[in-house]
């Protein structure tokens, strides 16, 4: 606490404070100026292979499909549209801070009328200290690409509520209903606002009104096309969904599951809650107003209740919660500590909230800078996706299937991870045959891929036996020499086994 005092002081007296405490809502655009520059940058320099669900996206966005057989198709066009645009890897990374930033803005735009400029700031620094929105942003994938419109969501909702007005029930409509293309979790927030409006007694009111009706209908209209997918396409995505769902082992499950959960979440809102220890020390003598009762209820709402929900079908279900589900849930969670802890945001406690912002993201920097430049030096087995050796094994992969085959490689048989590399560094960008699976490519035509030929590509141990999964449409694949390729940088290798299906024209 003597620290934080200190520092506290110290940025108190720095004239960037004073502009800040007197300038809240031109701190905010600076603010998120510095969070997107530093975001962008420490990837770009630190990532020389794009990182798994980039690569993903690369290997599926350009197919421009209404749906896929793993997720939802918003983000996967998103990445689809840099490409076109820019091409360069530093776009992606941009991208995601682009739309993190969207998202924040929504929350500034909630948080105003209820808490004034300085908390809006307050609210957004806070959460800025949750590793989602910076470290693991980068990352671009399902997870990030529903922030702005789990926000919007969120801010309507309330705004709705509040206001009655049908522009914002419409609002909130396109906003679960966009979320719905992005991420199928919008279900955790929309389910705790259905009961919501069912069970307060004021909020009931809205019932009598076209707003919750129109809702529902801009909201459906806006994710028809892709729910006439999943119909048409047998809920294809629910199967991964299921997978990743581990099912109970036991009675202990039901309990433990939820409870990692829990702490996983504590552990990683750590740094938000350091952010916002000024709010409730030094000891608020003199608290503002409190909030309207209506409004704490309303985003107590949206901070717990998809939590709750989520906990709760743990708790009945025995099912694996994994920690990255918690990603949207916290966003408001700011704004609810500004509301609750009812603190004058004077300059000094702007000075001490603004201060131990800049710190921990100083250590989240710090702590990418190791992750990625230094412990990959450090022993043999270290491993990154976004170090891998994409570039050298397209490279290789391809010169070497065009000097045996006297024809340019057009598709590649591997998992989504190798494919996805050849793809997005080789000279051809061939198509994938993922897990050697058609029905995980419609796109792909297996009729071309024996006119054209492939190469066949895997890890592992056995690197001379061409894998099991792939034998039944490997047909007369002949096995090459493996390759062993270093990682971008650092001590580790990668193991690469391939084989040819020669051209049959």
């Amino acid at each position: 606490m003597r620290a934080l005092d200190n520092v506290g002081r110290t940025f108190e007296t720095a004239p960037s404070l004073a502009w800040i405490d007197t300038n809240p809502r031109a701190a905010f655009v600076a603010f998120c100026l510095v969070h997107t520059a530093i975001w962008t940058l420490v990837p770009t320099i630190l990532y020389p292979n794009l990182p798994l669900d980039l690569i993903e996206a690369r290997t599926y966005g350009p197919e421009w499909q209404l749906g896929y057989d793993k997720l939802p198709p918003m983000p996967w066009w998103m990445i689809e549209v840099m490409y076109r645009l820019i091409g360069a890897d530093w776009s992606y990374y941009l991208l995601s801070q682009i739309v993190v930033i969207a998202a924040f803005a929504i929350v500034w735009l909630a948080a105003l009328p209820l808490v004034g400029a300085a908390g809006a700031l307050a609210s957004v620094l806070i959460v800025d200290g949750l590793h989602y929105f910076n470290f693991t942003a980068a990352k671009f994938n399902h997870d990030v690409v529903q922030l702005p419109f789990w926000a919007l969501a969120g801010f309507a909702f309330h705004r709705a509520l509040r206001e009655g007005r049908l522009a914002f029930w419409a609002l909130l409509g396109a906003a679960l209903g966009l979320a719905f293309w992005a991420k199928y979790f919008i279900v955790m927030l929309a389910v705790p606002m259905a009961a919501f409006v069912l069970i307060n007694p004021v909020a009931r009111r809205a019932l009598r009104t076209p707003g919750p009706y129109v809702a529902i209908a801009v909201g459906l209209l806006v994710a028809l096309p892709h729910l006439i997918w999943l119909v048409a396409n047998d809920f294809l995505p629910l199967t991964y969904a299921e997978a990743r769902l581990a099912p109970a082992r036991g009675v202990l499950d039901h309990l433990t599951r939820p409870l990692i959960f829990v702490a996983g979440q504590l552990f990683w809102l750590i740094p938000s809650l350091l952010i916002a220890l000024p709010l409730v020390y030094p000891r608020n003598h003199q608290p503002t107003p409190p909030a309207d009762p209506r409004d704490r209820k309303i985003m107590t709402l949206i901070v717990f209740g998809p939590a709750l929900l989520l906990l709760a079908g743990g708790v009945v279900s025995g099912d694996r919660l994994i920690t990255m589900w918690g990603y949207p849930f916290w966003l408001f969670l700011g704004l609810w500590l500004v509301m609750r802890a009812r603190a004058p945001l004077d300059r000094p406690r702007i000075a001490r909230i603004s201060a131990t912002w800049a710190i921990v993201t100083l250590a989240y920097v710090l702590a990418f800078v190791v992750d990625y430049a230094v412990l990959p030096f450090v022993g043999t087995r270290y491993y990154r996706a976004s170090l891998f050796p994409g570039d050298r094994i397209a490279a290789e992969i391809s010169d070497r299937f065009r000097a045996a085959t006297g024809t340019p490689l057009s598709y590649v048989i591997s998992d989504m991870w190798l494919g996805g590399n050849i793809h997005q560094y080789g000279a051809t960008h061939p198509l994938t045959v993922i897990d050697g699976k058609f029905t995980r490519a419609p796109w792909i035509d297996a009729g071309d891929v024996r006119a054209q030929g492939a190469a066949v590509v895997w890890t592992g141990d056995d690197r001379i036996n061409l894998p099991e999964a792939y034998a039944a449409i490997a047909d007369g694949a002949r096995v090459q020499a493996p390759l062993d390729l270093p990682m971008r940088w650092g001590r580790g290798t990668v193991k690469v086994g391939w084989a040819i299906i020669p051209p049959k024209r």
